[in-house]
């Protein structure tokens, strides 16, 4: 949510016109990219890491211990 509240806030970097915006349209651009990229690279990156974490986990517990019989 928050990210989108960023995009929402660059757009008029990238939309503007008149003077001065051959130099705040690369910012607006760069700003939107970059909430873009860093949003798919953390839904897609932290369920992988906890997923190797779990893995890794697994493999170092121990084996668990049978019951005796009664």
């Amino acid at each position: 949510m928050t990210s989108l509240a960023a995009v929402f806030a660059a757009i008029p970097l990238v939309i503007a016109t008149g003077p001065g915006t051959e130099l705040r349209r690369p910012l607006g651009i760069t700003i939107i990219g970059g909430l873009f990229v860093s949003q798919v690279l953390t839904l897609y990156t932290t369920p992988v890491i906890y997923l190797l974490i779990d893995r890794l986990r697994n493999r170092f517990r121990p084996a668990p211990v049978p019951a005796p019989a009664e």
